[in-house]
């Protein structure tokens, strides 16, 4: 990807767009103009989300939380596959009609963002998709209790809904109950709690051999022994050293030439993959996507000033950031029985070490506030355009494996 200069002037921040099914329908780019009164061209935002988002890939939701940039944007009609996020003061404005009618005309999907204060104008409700209404903001959820409330009198939604600012399990259970299409945010805070089925499982201690196994340099044909013992875990592996991706002239058959070919690192980092995704629980899978793309974007910000090793590890402590979650044991329990470096092991059960900035800043990015960005970019001493660059770069690559 180019390093557009756009990218020093925004602090970028992403959540998925969770499903009924759980799964990642989209991705929500939120957009800070890091200095307000800035001009931001709209044509470099949209390059670079074009660059992470190519058409016929998956679908972005743009939040961009200038009223200017936004207005740019709206008015140089985006790709049809990037979908809008309208505030509704805007959606109020008479002087908005046009050109939120000829955006939905070029076939981008809008939502209406908040609730509006008065009637939209009648050309424009037809424009919109879904709206985004906040669990904190919804009239049909008591605000103390989370109980579900009936509709206030008088009070019909036109359009159907997504559920924004969930974060526990049960709120998007509840969501989903009240009638939301999807909801945006990471339902991962007590994930642990409110998990259905325990992760705890033969084929996931099987990875962790494996994992042991690697890290001690085992032999190849010990390693080959292990595998043999998991059908599943077989097939897995020879499906994914003989995918496209690998651009294998010749079809690989055993288990041995699999691993020679992965090699004992790409091997680690295809297992500690399958062990932050491998919970049968359908609520656990937003907490499995998160873990991904945590180790993803790790990876990345260290790419320009890391070694391999770091990058490796990084990668590892992202991806085992949450392992807690989906086998319902602390850190320091959990890590008894799956090795990770000194490094890993610091940061996830105590949040210390040279790794805690990194950790600090990804959660940050999750977070969705631009305070909380700025923090965790100046606890790693990275600029922005290096972060931002780290994070698209992160979000396509998990694009592809969604």
């Amino acid at each position: 990807m180019t390093d557009h200069s756009i990218l020093g002037q925004v602090a970028l921040a992403y959540s998925p767009v969770i499903d009924r099914n759980r799964a990642v329908a989209a991705t929500r780019l939120t957009v800070f103009p890091l200095q307000y009164g800035t001009h931001i061209p709209a044509s470099s935002l949209l390059e670079v989300v074009a660059q992470t988002w190519p058409q016929g890939g998956s679908e972005v939701w743009l939040n961009v939380l200038s009223e200017n940039l936004l207005q740019d944007i709206i008015a140089a009609q985006p790709a049809s596959h990037v979908v809008v996020e309208v505030p509704a003061f805007m959606a109020c404005d008479p002087e908005c009609t046009d050109a939120l009618v000829a955006l939905h005309a070029n076939g981008n999907a809008l939502l209406l963002k908040g609730r509006p204060l008065s009637e939209l104008p009648r050309d424009v409700l037809p424009c919109f998709k879904y709206s985004i209404i906040d669990l904190q903001d919804d009239r049909r959820v008591d605000p103390s209790s989370g109980i579900q409330l009936a509709a206030p009198q008088g009070v019909i939604r036109s359009i159907p809904h997504c559920q924004s600012g969930v974060t526990h399990v049960q709120d998007m259970e509840a969501s989903f109950r009240r009638g939301a299409i999807s909801v945006l945010g990471w339902p991962i805070d007590n994930a642990i709690e409110t998990s259905s089925r325990s992760a705890e499982q033969p084929a996931l201690q099987l990875i962790v051999q494996l994992i042991d196994q690697v890290n001690k340099g085992a032999d190849i044909e010990d390693l080959e022994n292990i595998i043999k013992r998991d059908p599943p875990l077989a097939y897995k592996l020879m499906r994914y050293i003989n995918s496209p991706a690998f651009g294998l002239s010749v079809e690989i058959s055993s288990f041995r030439h699999a691993i020679m070919i992965l090699g004992y690192q790409r091997l680690k980092r295809w297992l500690a993959l399958l062990l932050a995704t491998a919970s049968k629980d359908p609520n656990m899978r937003p907490v499995m996507y998160a873990a991904v793309r945590r180790g993803l974007l790790m990876e990345e910000l260290a790419r320009m000033h890391g070694d391999d090793e770091m990058r490796s590890e990084l990668f590892i402590c992202g991806v085992f950031s949450l392992l807690d979650r989906m086998f319902r044991l602390p850190f320091g329990e959990l890590l008894k029985t799956i090795p990770v470096p000194e490094r890993v092991f610091q940061v996830l059960v105590d949040g210390s070490g040279p790794y805690a900035p990194y950790v600090n800043l990804v959660k940050a990015i999750e977070g969705q506030t631009l305070q909380e960005i700025r923090d965790g970019a100046d606890g790693l001493l990275m600029p922005f355009g290096e972060i931002n660059l780290a994070l698209l770069r992160a979000l396509g690559s998990a694009s592809q494996l969604d």
